[in-house]
């Protein structure tokens, strides 16, 4: 094991001549993420700038999700970044590879070691000593080689899945514009159209959580039971499971109840709006107002529909004390009901969309397990 702080230094520039104006953030999920703070009557010149190939953290671990926010500057040549945060670059790029230092970062192991060696009182900091104290492996550069490539391999085929699916997402909204939006005026709808409610499209079904004292309601392997957080990442459209299962007996203990193959969960709670399409059977908590389309209006318009009107579900929900969607309100909805003969056509034409989708989001998390494998090995 090697001591990090003998192969990194910190780098402070500050943006005084104000030329960069490129102002980024940096996440718990290890990346830069465009800044949203108020820029105007800003002063800039306090700002450091960083270079291709630094890396960037936030000093404050608390109220972070148990992680260290992290990333490395690979996308664009310079930008700048708040001056709370630090800044270092690796002194010997032939002795440490950027992006072999970044994978180390990103294991969970590394989060909870921050977490542990962070201190403070009304605030928690991992600060620039503690960095610097970092043990890790460094094997030969040739070896740091080729786990970056192996990792950054996978990584590109992750992306690749993702763009498939995104156009895929494009060709399923095109689709439901062109039939039910495009032309079709709501105050005088088409003959055998009419103004309905999501009740009438389908079932709306709330959830529960039994007992969390009681360690004999849940298991690892039991009734797929998920919460709004299981949903949080917004990574995939198709759900089988959250991350804990309950038992029957923590099933029999409350009102949750079971949802078959091809309902719609809509997240009522903390926060308002995520959805997911059922390919199994489960259960969820009662963050969730789902919905089990009527078979004669199938899944996909009902999906469709109700991710059109989602904003205004979400806006006309927050605001108050505590934000939440009822399940009376959520029947309420107004829903425009097509005939069965567009609705039944839709789902024909959009069902191997959606197949090729849940192919690629189930190839995207087997590729997710070997990088998480990759970044456990690295530790061995």
């Amino acid at each position: 094991m090697q001591k990090l702080g003998d192969y990194i230094r910190e780098v402070d520039v500050r943006n005084k001549d104000l030329k960069v104006t490129n102002l980024l953030g940096v996440s718990i999920n290890k990346s830069f993420i465009p800044s949203i703070a108020n820029l105007i009557g800003a002063d800039l010149s306090n700002y450091k700038i960083i270079e291709r190939k630094h890396f960037v953290y936030v000093p404050v671990t608390s109220r972070n999700g148990e992680k260290l926010s992290i990333a490395l500057l690979n996308d664009c040549e310079n930008a700048i970044v708040s001056q709370a945060y630090t800044v270092f670059e690796i002194i010997d790029e032939e002795k440490l590879l950027p992006e072999y230092l970044m994978m180390w970062f990103k294991r969970p192991e590394f989060d909870r070691y921050a977490r542990f060696h962070s201190h403070g009182s009304a605030r928690e900091v991992f600060d620039w000593s503690e960095m610097c104290d970092v043990l890790l492996p460094i094997p030969s550069i040739e070896q740091q080689r080729e786990i970056v490539s192996e990792y950054e391999t996978i990584s590109k085929r992750i992306k690749l899945n993702e763009q498939i699916i995104k156009n895929l997402e494009a060709t399923a909204q095109t689709l439901y514009r062109k039939m039910f939006v495009e032309g079709i005026d709501k105050e005088n709808l088409p003959e055998g159209w009419r103004i309905g409610t999501l009740g009438e499209v389908g079932e709306i079904i709330g959830g529960a959580t039994p007992s969390t004292n009681n360690p004999l309601f849940w298991s690892d392997n039991g009734i797929s039971w998920l919460s709004p957080a299981d949903l949080s990442k917004g990574e995939f459209k198709f759900v089988s499971k959250g991350s804990k299962d309950i038992t029957e007996l923590g099933y029999k203990s409350c009102s949750t109840k079971m949802l078959p193959k091809g309902s719609i969960l809509f997240s009522s709670r903390a926060p308002i709006g995520l959805m997911a399409i059922t390919v199994d059977e489960l259960c969820t908590n009662q963050g969730f107002k789902s919905i089990i389309p009527k078979e004669c209006i199938g899944t996909e318009y009902v999906y469709y529909y109700l991710h059109s009107i989602k904003n205004r579900i979400i806006e006309e929900n927050t605001g108050s004390t505590f934000d939440e969607v009822s399940g009376q309100s959520m029947k309420e909805y107004i829903a425009i009901i097509p005939p069965e003969s567009l609705t039944s056509r839709f789902s024909m034409l959009l069902k191997p969309v959606l197949h090729l989708q849940f192919i690629k989001e189930q190839k995207n998390i087997k590729l997710k397990e070997l990088q998480s494998l990759l970044l456990a090995k690295m530790g061995q």
